[in-house]
């Protein structure tokens, strides 16, 4: 896959990372998760899924992660969405069937909510809207807080990461501007929703509010008992690949 990647230089002058296999209109993009890239066997099974199905496909890395150039401490919401949107743009003609996992969850949703004549369908795996609040700052001790507030970062440690990673104070801030998940969501494509019940770093319930404020009634909200975070056993993976394959023959007839 290495010999395959493909650079595109974003509106910040940062070269993003990709790879995209182009076979049909019908486009599955991967939006990965905080801190991480497209390497991983979910991004993998989405792309083997839509060759073996006659669709398209696109992965990418966003400014600060995997292949891409740019620090990640500097990333925020707007910037990673306007990589996203970016992406989308140059390298995918047609519909979209997007799939995220994690914060890519946050970003398919607000890109869905923002180009609602593109998007088909959302597949989204333990999705994390609104996390830099929720699941950040509302759940940060004081000090922590305050040295976010004084220090404009704190290092936060990671068990995906030996040297952590830091939570910077316009992660925070820019965050607010992007919260989605107390009001009505307003997207009138197929959602469906996997997460984990053994998920530690997002709960499970979220999942369940987001069902509730999404407004579209073709949802579908599906609990893996054994399931963590990662979702990636083989079992996770099947069923994604599953969950993909009955949407590209949906929106196919």
């Amino acid at each position: 896959m290495t010999n395959n990647i493909q650079f595109i230089t974003n509106p910040r002058g940062q070269n993003l990372g990709f790879v995209k296999n182009e076979i049909s209109s019908l486009n599955c993009v991967w939006l990965c998760g905080y801190h991480s890239d497209f390497f991983g066997s979910k991004a993998q099974t989405v792309a083997e899924t839509a060759k073996e199905n006659g669709a398209s496909s696109l992965l990418f890395d966003y400014s600060g992660t995997g292949v891409s150039e740019g620090d990640f401490e500097d990333g925020t919401l707007s910037k990673w969405l306007e990589d996203a949107e970016f992406m989308i743009e140059q390298q995918t003609k047609g519909d979209l069937i997007l799939l995220g996992s994690s914060m890519g969850g946050w970003l398919s949703l607000s890109y869905a909510i923002k180009h609602p004549e593109r998007v088909k369908a959302l597949i989204l795996l333990a999705p994390a809207p609104d996390f830099t609040k929720d699941l950040m700052w509302d759940k940060f001790p004081q000090e922590v807080k305050d040295e976010i507030t004084n220090n404009g970062f704190w290092l936060r440690p990671s068990e995906y990461d030996d040297n952590g990673y830091r939570v910077t104070r316009e992660l925070i801030e820019d965050g607010e501007t992007h919260l989605i998940l107390h009001n009505k969501i307003k997207i009138n494509v197929p959602v469906t929703i996997i997460h984990g019940l053994k998920d530690a770093d997002v709960p499970f319930a979220r999942s369940l509010e987001l069902v509730e404020n999404l407004t579209t009634p073709d949802v579908r909200l599906c609990y893996i008992k054994e399931g963590d975070h990662r979702l990636s056993s083989d079992d996770d993976l099947a069923f994604l690949k599953q969950i993909l394959t009955n949407q590209i023959k949906n929106l196919v007839k």
